[in-house]
């Protein structure tokens, strides 16, 4: 049990949002007066039954976030929570339409988000950085929209650009532009790929939005050219086990491709993607995966290396980050 705490963890894959304890979630709905009851149960657990309902109850518990203090105080309880598990280092999703939503403009948005990161790196050393990101089944011109606000509104702590939503929607090329935009402004480009999608979402994210990272990326596993691909071109997954099982992509850990890839020489990250609806955290993963895989403490130092070294962040940061993983063997 030790070795999962002290164990140096690195998070590349979590959307900020899907990353509120429902405790946090029912304080703030008492303060706006909004009934989540449909959403949290008395265990103060989220519902949901299938890909539908998960996206009912993340949209409502969202809602909730409505003031660039709510958002410091959602990210600092994150970065905290994620640092007592032993991360290090953390990227989030962030999402400007939810922002919109909720009546913020993007940088009240993105300013209240750093306050709380800020807050937790002072609180415990965590490092974090944030991925903006276009809803795909809002349509290309929305994510566009997006691009130009995140490239036009630079902010030291954003530096990551990324598709997510329905996979089932809207092919890639739609959304060569918005990570053209993106790619210019000197952002790091990933896309949700091959989780609902085959591999041929993957094929499609890699030739169309140029990028070099895949949010899941698992269905590589059902196409050994794709797999070659990956290996030969260093794109690195950023794959969410615990998320994948929770939503039937695989029904068990033990069935779950990580090891595999990993196996072929892929480069495989472990993340959480919307930890207290899927009943995860980061930490979890990471001793769940090395249990059924029987994977050691250096081939769980290597996910976090391999993660480390693909983060979106400066070379200054990137190094200081490997110098603690490192003394962490040593320590």
């Amino acid at each position: 049990m030790i070795q999962h705490v002290t164990m140096p963890k690195a998070e590349l894959h979590c959307h900020i949002e899907g990353a509120a304890p429902p405790s946090l979630v029912q304080r703030l709905a008492e303060k706006y007066r909004v009934d989540v009851s449909s959403v949290i149960n008395a265990k103060g657990q989220y519902i949901w039954s299938d890909f539908t309902s998960f996206l009912k109850a993340y949209d409502l518990a969202s809602s909730v976030f409505r003031t660039p203090a709510d958002y410091a105080l959602l990210s600092e309880t994150y970065f905290r929570m994620l640092a007592a598990e032993g991360a290090i280092y953390g990227e989030i999703f962030i999402s400007p339409d939810h922002a919109q939503s909720a009546g913020l403009s993007y940088r009240a948005y993105v300013e209240g988000l750093a306050a709380g990161i800020e807050a937790a790196k002072e609180g415990t050393g965590i490092e974090g950085r944030m991925i903006a990101i276009g809803v795909r089944h809002f349509g290309a011109a929305s994510v566009e929209r997006v691009a130009r606000e995140v490239a036009s509104t630079p902010h030291p702590m954003v530096t990551g650009f990324g598709l997510a939503g329905d996979e089932r929607e809207g092919h890639p090329a739609n959304f060569a532009k918005a990570f053209r935009i993106a790619g210019e402004a000197g952002l790091g480009l990933t896309a949700h790929a091959g989780e609902f999608g085959g591999a041929d979402s993957i094929v499609a994210a890699l030739e169309f939005l140029r990028v070099k990272r895949i949010g899941h990326g698992v269905r590589a596993i059902e196409d050994k050219d794709l797999m070659k691909r990956l290996v030969d071109e260093k794109i690195v997954l950023e794959v969410c086990p615990g998320s994948n099982t929770a939503l039937g992509v695989y029904s068990v850990l033990r069935f779950h491709p990580v090891n595999m890839l990993r196996k072929a020489g892929i480069r495989v990250t472990l993340n959480s993607d919307d930890p207290p609806f899927f009943h995860t955290t980061l930490g979890k993963e990471y001793s769940s995966v090395a249990k059924i895989f029987g994977w050691s403490f250096e081939e769980q130092m290597d996910i976090t290396r391999t993660a480390l070294q693909a983060a979106f962040c400066d070379e200054g940061t990137r190094q200081r980050l490997l110098v603690r993983l490192d003394s962490a063997r040593h320590g």
